[in-house]
């Protein structure tokens, strides 16, 4: 039987936002590319962490200027021309989601009331702080925020998970559920410990199934 839940963490692209990767592939049907090619292009592998431009630029070891040029080169040795400027100048419009993503910001705001801790693990660019913060109460919201360009380490490696857990002082692996719209992502906090649900996009749904796993 699992643990009683004493902490809720979450991921923030593609949870309180749309996810990225639709983005991309619509992207990629416009270019007359498929959806796996034109992923690889952009993100790399995201079942692990690895050299491609985009996961150096997540851990923060590149800027995001240095990123589009690599991988605009990455297209270009395919003949495409992916400029992940053009790309996120779209995903940008409509708040990115986020609008329709409310009905969750108001149940994490409900989880704090209710004694449980939460926080943030996310994947994200250091170019893109001050923009997805703005996006939703982050301070009011979360305990703290583990983000991969701050840190260094990014999901699914499994460090990025224990540093998440250090910042919750007593409570162990088992009492935390972990959100997150990827797979590897949520495999790689069971293989930790967690607890962890897979995020469909549809948001009242989630928070049906979140809930029923805090009552379990």
């Amino acid at each position: 039987m699992s643990k009683e839940i004493a902490a809720v963490l979450f991921d923030f692209g593609g949870v309180f936002t749309d996810s990225p990767f639709h983005a991309v592939h619509d992207f990629g049907e416009e270019l007359g590319v498929d959806t796996a090619d034109i992923t690889a292009i952009v993100f790399g592998s995201y079942e692990r962490d690895g050299d491609h431009p985009w996961h150096q630029l997540e851990r923060g070891e590149i800027t995001l200027d240095d990123a589009r040029n690599q991988i605009l080169a990455l297209g270009k040795a395919l003949n495409l021309e992916v400029d992940i400027y053009t790309l996120f100048a779209r995903m940008a419009g409509n708040n990115a989601g986020a609008d329709e993503k409310q009905p969750l910001v108001e149940r994490v705001r409900s989880l704090r009331r209710e004694g449980y801790k939460t926080g943030i693990i996310t994947n994200n660019v250091k170019e893109f702080g001050d923009g997805w913060r703005s996006l939703i109460p982050v301070d009011e919201l979360f305990n703290f925020v583990v983000d991969s360009s701050t840190v260094g380490i990014r999901k699914p490696d499994s460090r990025i998970f224990q540093l998440a857990l250090a910042q919750l002082g007593g409570i162990s692996a088992g009492e935390v559920l972990f959100l997150d719209d990827y797979q590897a992502n949520v495999d790689a906090a069971r293989d930790l410990g967690l607890q962890a649900m897979l995020v469909s996009g549809d948001v009242l749904a989630d928070i049906e199934t979140l809930d029923g796993l805090l009552l379990r």
